[in-house]
């Protein structure tokens, strides 16, 4: 359960309690399901959508999650940041995120659920299992809400020696029909990946990588596309140095969707990422 308490101010004298939620990143469906909970009041009493707010009111919310996921209090992961609101996980390689048919109770949202019982799982940003990082998640709706807009910053080892940094322009769409795997293609979705060589070892560039758009494999196959493909990404023509692809979320940025403050957390590379430019 979450409570807030949201005091109205002279600009939302005389407009609808619909429109003053509204205004403060509620949806119409969150909006309907705080009525039918009576999770909407004013000084005691339920407030109804179409009531007028006047300035000073204080409107109190109160939502009522549901978990539905298996929890498992064996998987630890560790915590960057967590507050009421959300919580910042630094998921390690090898873990998966959702729960799927081979991977039932061994995922991040199994410890999200043993963690906050009772709870949905909304991750904000979606890693794959093998990619590692900064995974943030909403416990409640109206956090969710707020965090659509979130910086990453993505670090990447690729086959090869970067001189200079630039910016992948390319649509990315499924190659034939695949459940899996995507390819640089003109019938796909717009994609564009920024990058930035940091350091080169041993054939090997370290990059730093910023994302415009968010399409699945996205800096895995733009990477391979113009020739430097992740190391360990056998499925995009990367070389077996490790046991998976060598990309970590490393940084994410973003306004706290109830308290307005700046949030920044980073992750430190994994000892497998550290590996490939010792």
């Amino acid at each position: 359960m979450r409570e807030l308490l949201l005091t109205a101010e002279q600009t939302d004298d005389g407009i609808t309690a619909l429109d003053f939620l509204k205004a403060r990143g509620f949806s119409r469906r969150m909006i309907t399901a705080l009525k039918r909970s009576g999770g909407l009041t004013r000084c005691g009493e339920i407030l109804r959508s179409v009531d007028i707010v006047r300035a000073g009111d204080v409107i109190h919310v109160v939502q009522v999650d549901s978990g539905g996921v298996v929890p498992n209090s064996s998987i630890q992961v560790e915590i960057s940041y967590e507050d009421e609101d959300l919580v910042i996980y630094n998921k390690p390689p090898f873990l998966a995120v959702h729960p799927s048919v081979r991977h039932y109770d061994d995922t991040l949202a199994n410890a999200f659920a043993a963690r906050f019982p009772d709870t949905p799982f909304r991750p904000i940003n979606r890693l794959d299992r093998d990619t590692s990082g900064l995974c943030v998640c909403a416990r409640n709706r109206f956090a969710a809400a707020g965090l659509a807009c979130l910086k990453k910053v993505y670090f990447a080892v690729v086959n090869g020696e970067l001189c200079s940094g630039g910016t992948i322009n390319l649509p990315i769409g499924r190659e034939c029909e695949s459940i899996i795997k995507r390819c640089v293609s003109p019938n796909g979705k717009p994609a564009v990946t920024r990058f930035e060589p940091m350091e080169s070892v041993n054939g090997r560039t370290l990059l730093k990588i910023r994302l415009e758009t968010g399409r699945t494999h996205q800096i895995r196959v733009h990477m391979s596309h113009i020739g430097y493909p992740l190391c360990g990404d056998r499925l995009y023509g990367g070389d077996t140095s490790i046991d998976r692809q060598a990309l970590h979320c490393g940084e994410v940025e973003f306004i706290h969707p109830v308290t307005g403050e700046r949030i920044q957390a980073f992750a430190p590379f994994p000892e497998d990422f550290c590996s490939l430019l010792s």
